[in-house]
């Protein structure tokens, strides 16, 4: 792999990403659903990632985001040539397979132009940075091109109380949308559903 474009990023690392799965090869922006939107919450845009595993040679398969207003986008990713990695451990916790990925995904170039079409001068956050830094970072490598956004660590947001509250937060998101199919932007949407409840106890999301 050539040298990676730098992304411009704000935060410490993180350890703990999320590792979700998909329903398409490509979505285009949707609104959120209405049981979910609290007008005027004033919730920053989320990013979420899966990968091919994890590891210097593990590379993006699916990205999703939802913006500040509550519109989602979510694509999967055809692996480049020389994107080889796989592993069977991810695979079964995403439950995106290779073929999948090589039947409906969606060129590096094309993914990296629509991000930057819709992301074009946000700061959008991760609760998992330390992986989706690097994994976005190889797909602007691969597309040639320079990301036209931000991405921030989460947890830049949160005082040291809700910092600790954040993760039974999610949990408990997660718990109440059990029947959801998992991709990267629902997922996208847990991250914000439980940084709303994580910042504003009093924020009903569900």
């Amino acid at each position: 792999m050539n040298a990676l474009i730098p992304l411009a990023a704000s935060g410490p690392p993180d350890t703990a990403p999320l590792d979700e799965a998909p329903e398409s090869a490509w979505a285009a922006l949707v609104p959120e659903p209405q049981a979910q939107r609290r007008p005027g919450a004033g919730l920053p845009a989320v990013i979420d990632l899966e990968a091919s595993g994890f590891g210097r040679q593990s590379y993006p398969i699916e990205v999703g985001f939802v913006l500040e207003d509550g519109r989602a986008g979510c694509t999967l990713i055809r692996p480049e040539a020389d994107w080889t990695h796989w592993s069977p451990q991810a695979e079964r916790t995403h439950g995106i397979t290779r073929e999948l990925l090589l039947q409906r995904g969606r060129p590096a170039l094309e993914v990296a132009r629509w991000l930057n079409q819709h992301l074009a001068g946000r700061t959008v956050y991760s609760d998992g940075w330390a992986h989706d830094y690097p994994w976005l970072a190889r797909l602007f490598d691969a597309a040639s091109l320079a990301p036209r956004f931000r991405i921030g660590h989460l947890r830049t947001l949160l005082d040291e109380t809700q910092a600790e509250a954040w993760q039974h937060r999610l949990a408990a998101v997660r718990a109440a949308q059990q029947g959801q199919r998992h991709r990267a932007s629902v997922d996208a949407r847990h991250i914000r559903a439980a940084l709303a409840s994580t910042m504003d106890p009093t924020e009903a999301w569900r």
